[in-house]
C-alpha cells in the first residue's frame, strides 16, 4: 500500500471517532501541516472527509453513503433485520447481529430499544471478544485453530470487575456457552448494562452470525434475560433457516 493511500486511510478512521482539528490530524500523522491539509483536501472532494464549523474535521457523508451500500450487501443483515426489529419491539431492548470478519466479530445491524441508554456498540465496529456476548457466542462454534488465533491476538484489557482477563478463563467461558447453547455479558464491558447471545447457522452448519439483546442491569436483570433464551433461540432460528441451514436450532441436523 502507498504511504499516501494508508495516510488518507489513516485520516477517515481518526476522524471517524470524533471531529479533530488540522493540528490533532498533522500531530496523528507525524507530517507537517501542510501534509495533512493537501491529504484532506483531497479526501474532502471526494466527500470522504467534511469541514465542520470550528475549522475542525469529521466524517464525509460520501462515506456514510458508502457504507450503508456495504451494509446493504450483506444478505444476512437483509435477512435477519426483520427479526431483529421484531426481537427489539416485542422485549423494548437493544439487539445486535454480529458477524465473522477475519479474527474480527463486527457488529453489522443494530435496532436501539425503546428508552435505552448510549452504549458503545456501532454498527461496523468491532465486537470487545473477551467481553461481548455476540463475540463470545460466534467465537465459541469456531475450530479449536480459529478460537486460538483469536485469542492470541485479545489484549484481555479489563473494562469492569467481571471483565474476563486471561486466555484460560474465556477459553473456559467459550466452552460453557458451546455447551448451554448461548453466551452472556454480565456487565463484562459497561458495568451497568448485561447481554445474551445465540448463535446463528448458514447453510453448511457453520456459526458466522450470531444474535444477541442488551438490557440495562438495573431494569433488566441477567436471570430475566436468561428466561426469554427459548424465544431467542427461535429467532436465531428463522434466521439461520433463511439463510439455508436445515437443521434444528440447536445446530444439530
Amino acid at each position: 500500500m502507498s504511504q499516501t493511500v494508508a495516510r488518507a486511510i489513516d485520516i477517515v478512521g481518526f476522524v471517524s471517532v470524533r471531529h479533530r482539528t488540522l493540528g490533532e490530524i498533522a500531530d496523528h500523522l507525524g507530517v507537517h501541516k501542510s501534509t495533512a491539509l493537501r491529504l484532506l483536501q483531497t479526501l474532502e472532494q471526494g466527500g470522504f472527509v467534511r469541514r465542520v464549523p470550528g475549522g475542525v474535521y469529521g466524517m464525509g457523508f460520501q462515506l456514510i453513503a458508502l457504507g450503508q451500500l456495504a451494509l446493504d450487501q450483506v444478505e444476512a443483515r437483509s435477512l435477519a433485520h426483520p427479526v431483529l426489529h421484531g426481537l427489539s419491539e416485542r422485549y423494548g431492548q437493544t439487539v445486535h447481529l454480529g458477524e465473522l470478519v477475519g479474527d474480527q466479530v463486527i457488529y453489522v445491524d443494530k435496532i436501539d430499544g425503546r428508552g435505552t441508554v448510549a452504549m458503545g456498540s456501532r454498527i461496523g465496529l468491532p465486537a470487545q471478544r473477551h467481553t461481548a456476548a455476540v463475540a463470545k457466542v460466534i467465537l465459541a462454534y469456531q475450530d479449536a485453530e480459529t478460537r486460538a488465533r483469536v485469542m492470541e491476538g485479545t489484549t484481555f484489557t479489563r473494562f469492569t470487575p467481571t471483565t474476563i482477563t486471561t486466555a484460560e478463563a474465556l477459553a473456559a467461558e467459550l466452552a460453557l456457552t458451546r455447551e448451554r447453547g448461548w453466551a452472556e455479558d454480565d456487565g463484562e464491558h459497561e458495568d451497568y448494562i448485561n447481554c445474551l447471545a445465540l448463535p446463528v447457522f448458514d447453510a453448511r452448519g457453520k456459526v458466522t452470525h450470531g444474535i444477541s439483546i442488551t438490557a440495562l442491569r438495573a431494569v433488566v436483570p441477567l436471570e430475566e434475560l436468561r428466561a426469554h433464551v427459548d424465544d431467542l433461540r427461535d429467532a436465531a432460528h428463522e434466521i439461520s433457516k433463511s439463510l439455508g441451514w436445515g437443521g434444528d436450532r440447536y445446530g444439530r441436523r
